[in-house]
């Protein structure tokens, strides 16, 4: 049985790659949406990012949702630094040649859970998390709708924006807090994690060799000269990570703890403190992953992203 996802996002590069591993596995995975976040860049080109990736894996069935414009509290940071002007350094894509549907991304977020059976839905955030937070905000009804939510954030040690924190967490503190508060499963994917999920050069190579426009863009992408900073041999693939989850549980480990967000305005604003050995005695409120078999890991995503055109 397929298991039914919004997928909100802020493309990016490893973003792209992660909506065109979903796109790839519609045996398995039900894409309702794609909403969109302000983070990396802003929203109008997140926007269109979503719709240029869309384009690419040919999933015009597949509605994208313009969501917030930037976080709860604090003015919007953006990351162009890391993935470039537009976002997808690298992909060479065309404009986008369809548009986002009438509406707005929380709003798309509620319609979708309320009209889904109770752990119907979902919820795959690769950004920061300022339109979930939102929608439970609006519309805490809409929580018995959420089987899960499967999140790219945090970090369990050293950050990537400051020594405290990840970058989505970063952005919208505030929104992650809401989120890890809200009482659903939640699957977290942080650095500890995702700096492990390196796809090698030969690898990177490889999809260069697919013969296809998914994987000449995917090439560009991966392979751009990135900033330094984390000393790894590679490109980390931090968003795919939440999709294969869905797709491969078997190659990842983790373990339950109770994690809460630091909103401060402070040097460790968006710091994520993940309690591993129970220490707080607090009810564990999220599924921590820690370990991921790598290589097995893109040897699966070059296979699915092969089926793409």
């Amino acid at each position: 049985m397929r298991e039914t996802i919004i997928v909100d996002t802020d493309p990016g590069q490893d973003d792209a790659v992660a909506l065109l591993l979903a796109f790839a596995s519609r045996d398995q995975l039900d894409v309702k949406a794609i909403t969109t976040v302000a983070g990396n860049v802003p929203v109008a080109q997140t926007t269109a990012n979503a719709l240029r990736i869309r384009d690419l894996g040919e999933r015009a069935d597949i509605p994208v949702y313009r969501g917030a414009e930037g976080p709860l509290v604090f003015p919007l940071e953006t990351a162009e630094f890391v993935c470039g002007p537009d976002g997808l350094a690298g992909a060479g894509l065309p404009a986008p040649a369809s548009e986002a549907a009438p509406g707005h991304a929380v709003q798309a977020i509620i319609d979708i859970c309320r009209a889904a059976p109770d752990g119907g839905i979902t919820l795959c955030p690769l950004g920061p998390l300022t339109n979930p937070a939102l929608a439970f905000r609006l519309a805490p009804d809409i929580l018995p709708k959420v089987k899960r939510i499967v999140v790219m954030g945090g970090a369990i040690g050293l950050g990537n924006i400051t020594p405290a924190a990840e970058f989505n967490t970063y952005v919208d503190p505030h929104a992650a807090a809401v989120v890890f508060g809200c009482g659903r499963p939640i699957v977290m994917f942080g650095l500890g994690v995702t700096l492990q999920a390196i796809a090698s050069h030969a690898q990177i190579a490889r999809i260069g060799t697919l013969g296809t426009r998914t994987g000449a863009a995917m090439h560009g992408m991966l392979n751009r000269p990135r900033p330094g900073g984390l000393g790894s041999d590679g490109h980390p693939m931090h968003d795919p990570c939440v999709i294969a989850f869905l797709l491969w549980p078997e190659l990842f480990d983790g373990r339950d703890c109770f994690v809460t967000v630091e909103t401060g305005d402070n040097p460790l604003r968006g710091r994520t403190t993940i309690d591993w050995n129970g220490r707080l005695k607090q009810v564990p409120n999220a599924h921590v992953v820690s370990a991921v078999k790598a290589h097995e890991l893109f040897e699966r995503l070059i296979e699915r992203l092969a089926t793409l055109p």
